[in-house]
């Protein structure tokens, strides 16, 4: 029977983002403070994800097996390391999140059976790769806070507190709603990112946290006049405004994920939206 199993790693280190054939008025309007030296630092947390049969001792690989071979390859070299002079590949290409989890499966493809390499750079900030090429996934998160009400205008309010419960009381109620943007898309061979993340950040400043942040989504955000804002529909709504500006960056927008509550979440792959119409039944993996 085929099994995912999972290490979880951890790793501090520090990086700089500057490219030597740029000027440092080029290098800082890129990528800002991550520029300045002597650089900054982060604790890395590493999940190596690996495929494989369980065998007859009830076990894909000996996870203790598992532990020696990241800490030879990975985390002893990189812990409390300068990570631009630590590996030979990362002074050709910068050490970004991104870069950083190609260069892992690199390391650890030859010894395990890899599925996927996520890095984490803080927790709203890690990237994921899957071992295509040079294609890797970064994702992002955000936070904004907005009330609604859940009822449709052609239900009665009977029908709609049977549809939606105390969520279609008429004043409506608020979220603190935790968004995570996963974009894909080819890394850079110089500076290795996938997208320009100062510029991805604003546009989600621009296009989604401004416009939501503190409204009462069902009549501030013409969207919802009439489409019942849902966290699927929020999310859907995210997806939508978000397509065109990600790929004016160079990359494809690849999953919204919007977390209502500690409870409530849902995700929507961009793959998988095939309309803009609202009414149109949703690719939506949801979590209520």
């Amino acid at each position: 029977m085929r099994c995912i199993i999972n290490r979880r790693a951890q790793f501090s280190a520090s990086h700089c983002y500057y490219v030597p054939q740029w000027s440092e008025a080029e290098n800082f309007r890129r990528f800002g403070k991550g520029s300045l030296f002597p650089g900054h630092g982060h604790n890395y947390v590493l999940s190596v994800a690996m495929v494989g049969e369980i065998d007859e001792c009830g076990m894909v690989l000996n996870l203790s097996e598992v532990k020696h071979v990241i800490r030879r390859e990975v985390t002893e070299p990189l812990d409390n390391s300068f990570l631009n002079r630590v590996w030979p590949e990362f002074a050709q290409t910068l050490p970004t999140t991104e870069f950083i989890a190609y260069a892992i499966w690199q390391r650890l493809s030859p010894h395990l059976p890899l599925a996927c390499i996520q890095l984490y750079e803080h927790p709203q900030l890690w990237a994921e790769y899957q071992g295509d090429a040079m294609n890797a996934y970064l994702t992002v998160g955000t936070h904004f806070s907005a009330a609604h009400r859940l009822a449709r205008v052609d239900f009665s309010e009977t029908e709609n507190y049977a549809t939606y419960g105390k969520c279609a009381r008429p004043h409506g109620h608020g979220h603190n709603y935790h968004l995570e943007v996963t974009v894909r898309g080819d890394i850079d061979p110089v500076t290795g990112m996938v997208v320009d993340l100062v510029a991805l950040q604003g546009v989600l400043e621009r296009e989604v946290v401004e416009p939501l942040d503190h409204t009462f989504l069902n009549q501030d955000i013409p969207y919802f006049l009439e489409v019942v804002p849902t966290a699927e529909h929020i999310a859907l709504y995210i997806m939508q405004v978000l397509q065109e500006p990600v790929r004016r960056l160079g990359a494809e927008l690849h999953k919204v994920k919007l977390v209502e509550s500690p409870n409530n979440s849902c995700e929507i792959y961009a793959d998988d939206v095939l309309t803009a119409n609202p009414s149109t039944p949703l690719a939506v993996a949801a979590s209520r």
